[in-house]
Protein backbone atom coordinates (compact mmCIF):
# COMPACT_ATOMS: atom_id res chain seq x y z
CA UNK A 1 0.00 0.00 0.00
CA UNK A 2 1.51 3.21 -1.28
CA UNK A 3 1.92 5.91 2.06
CA UNK A 4 -0.84 8.27 0.56
CA UNK A 5 -3.32 5.33 0.33
CA UNK A 6 -2.41 4.77 4.32
CA UNK A 7 -3.21 8.20 4.74
CA UNK A 8 -6.43 8.33 2.97
CA UNK A 9 -7.30 5.12 4.78
CA UNK A 10 -6.20 6.87 8.12
CA UNK A 11 -8.49 9.47 7.46
CA UNK A 12 -5.62 12.05 7.11
CA UNK A 13 -5.35 15.45 4.98
CA UNK A 14 -1.59 16.69 4.76
CA UNK A 15 -1.42 20.55 5.02
CA UNK A 16 0.50 22.74 2.30
CA UNK A 17 4.45 22.57 3.70
CA UNK A 18 4.71 26.05 6.02
CA UNK A 19 7.09 28.37 4.79
CA UNK A 20 9.98 29.68 7.08
CA UNK A 21 9.53 32.18 9.50
CA UNK A 22 13.21 33.01 9.52
CA UNK A 23 16.79 33.11 7.84
CA UNK A 24 16.47 29.12 7.41
CA UNK A 25 14.62 26.67 4.81
CA UNK A 26 12.56 23.85 6.07
CA UNK A 27 14.26 21.06 4.87
CA UNK A 28 18.15 20.02 3.59
CA UNK A 29 18.82 17.21 1.38
CA UNK A 30 22.11 15.48 1.70
CA UNK A 31 22.44 12.35 -0.38
CA UNK A 32 19.80 10.26 1.06
CA UNK A 33 18.79 11.83 3.84
CA UNK A 34 16.30 14.62 4.75
CA UNK A 35 16.97 16.65 7.94
CA UNK A 36 13.74 18.93 8.49
CA UNK A 37 13.54 21.77 10.77
CA UNK A 38 11.46 22.33 13.76
CA UNK A 39 7.74 21.79 13.42
CA UNK A 40 5.19 23.49 15.46
CA UNK A 41 1.74 22.60 16.86
CA UNK A 42 -0.55 24.52 13.95
CA UNK A 43 -3.22 23.26 11.94
CA UNK A 44 -5.99 24.81 10.08
CA UNK A 45 -7.57 26.47 13.64
CA UNK A 46 -4.35 28.49 14.20
CA UNK A 47 -1.67 28.12 16.75
CA UNK A 48 -2.28 24.83 19.53
CA UNK A 49 -0.84 27.09 22.48
CA UNK A 50 0.03 25.83 26.04
CA UNK A 51 2.28 24.40 28.82
CA UNK A 52 2.01 21.42 29.92
CA UNK A 53 1.94 20.84 33.26
CA UNK A 54 -0.10 24.04 33.60
CA UNK A 55 -2.36 24.87 31.01
CA UNK A 56 -2.46 21.94 29.37
CA UNK A 57 -3.02 18.10 30.01
CA UNK A 58 -1.25 15.34 28.90
CA UNK A 59 -3.41 13.88 26.01
CA UNK A 60 -3.78 17.50 24.46
CA UNK A 61 -0.16 17.57 24.55
CA UNK A 62 0.08 14.41 22.23
CA UNK A 63 -2.31 15.54 20.08
CA UNK A 64 -0.46 18.65 19.45
CA UNK A 65 2.41 16.53 18.98
CA UNK A 66 0.66 14.51 16.66
CA UNK A 67 0.00 17.97 14.37
CA UNK A 68 3.91 18.58 14.99
CA UNK A 69 3.63 14.85 12.43
CA UNK A 70 1.54 16.03 10.00
CA UNK A 71 3.87 19.10 9.35
CA UNK A 72 6.68 17.05 9.34
CA UNK A 73 5.46 14.60 6.70
CA UNK A 74 4.09 17.55 4.81
CA UNK A 75 7.78 18.81 4.42
CA UNK A 76 8.89 15.29 3.81
CA UNK A 77 6.34 15.14 1.26
CA UNK A 78 7.69 18.75 -0.31
CA UNK A 79 11.61 17.20 0.11
CA UNK A 80 10.79 14.02 -2.00
CA UNK A 81 9.10 15.33 -5.11
CA UNK A 82 5.77 15.34 -4.03
CA UNK A 83 5.89 10.87 -3.72
CA UNK A 84 6.14 9.84 0.16
CA UNK A 85 6.76 6.31 -1.47
CA UNK A 86 10.62 7.87 -1.04
CA UNK A 87 10.60 7.56 2.58
CA UNK A 88 12.93 4.31 3.31
CA UNK A 89 13.50 5.15 7.06
CA UNK A 90 12.12 7.74 10.07
CA UNK A 91 15.51 8.03 11.29
CA UNK A 92 15.40 10.34 14.53
CA UNK A 93 12.93 12.56 16.00
CA UNK A 94 13.92 15.39 18.35
CA UNK A 95 10.61 16.76 20.56
CA UNK A 96 10.62 19.70 22.36
CA UNK A 97 7.69 20.04 24.80
CA UNK A 98 6.68 23.83 26.18
CA UNK A 99 6.14 22.21 30.44
CA UNK A 100 6.71 23.32 33.58
CA UNK A 101 9.81 22.35 35.58
CA UNK A 102 7.35 20.06 37.39
CA UNK A 103 6.55 18.53 34.56
CA UNK A 104 8.03 14.75 33.55
CA UNK A 105 5.55 13.11 31.08
CA UNK A 106 7.40 14.86 28.02
CA UNK A 107 7.55 11.21 26.05
CA UNK A 108 4.12 10.52 26.65
CA UNK A 109 3.68 14.08 24.85
CA UNK A 110 6.22 13.24 21.95
CA UNK A 111 4.46 9.58 21.97
CA UNK A 112 1.53 11.25 19.70
CA UNK A 113 3.93 12.16 17.11
CA UNK A 114 6.39 8.57 17.45
CA UNK A 115 2.81 6.25 17.31
CA UNK A 116 1.31 8.30 14.17
CA UNK A 117 4.73 7.40 12.54
CA UNK A 118 4.22 3.82 12.81
CA UNK A 119 0.98 4.11 11.98
CA UNK A 120 1.73 5.69 8.50
CA UNK A 121 4.60 3.99 8.07
CA UNK A 122 4.94 0.48 9.32
CA UNK A 123 8.42 -0.57 11.05
CA UNK A 124 9.87 1.95 8.77
CA UNK A 125 8.16 4.54 11.13
CA UNK A 126 9.88 3.49 14.51
CA UNK A 127 12.95 5.86 14.80
CA UNK A 128 15.53 7.13 17.51
CA UNK A 129 14.50 10.00 19.19
CA UNK A 130 14.67 13.38 21.91
CA UNK A 131 11.51 13.91 24.58
CA UNK A 132 13.13 17.30 26.38
CA UNK A 133 11.47 20.23 28.05
CA UNK A 134 11.50 23.83 26.97
CA UNK A 135 10.65 26.80 29.31
CA UNK A 136 8.71 28.08 26.45
CA UNK A 137 8.52 27.55 22.83
CA UNK A 138 7.75 30.23 19.71
CA UNK A 139 4.59 31.99 19.72
CA UNK A 140 3.53 30.13 22.76
CA UNK A 141 3.11 26.63 21.23
CA UNK A 142 2.73 23.51 23.20
CA UNK A 143 5.41 21.34 20.81
CA UNK A 144 7.83 21.56 18.36
CA UNK A 145 9.25 18.62 16.39
CA UNK A 146 12.21 18.32 14.03
CA UNK A 147 13.19 15.05 12.15
CA UNK A 148 15.85 13.26 10.26
CA UNK A 149 14.65 10.83 7.95
CA UNK A 150 16.16 8.41 4.90
CA UNK A 151 14.95 8.34 1.69
CA UNK A 152 15.72 6.92 -1.79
Amino acid sequence: MSIEARLNELGVTLPEAAVPAGNYVPYVVVGDMVYISGQISVDGSGLIKGTLGDTMETGAGAAAAKVCALNLIAQLKAACDGDLDRVVKVVKLGGFVNSTPEFTEQPQVINGASDFFVEVFGDAGRHARAAVSAPSLPLGVAVEIEGTFQIK
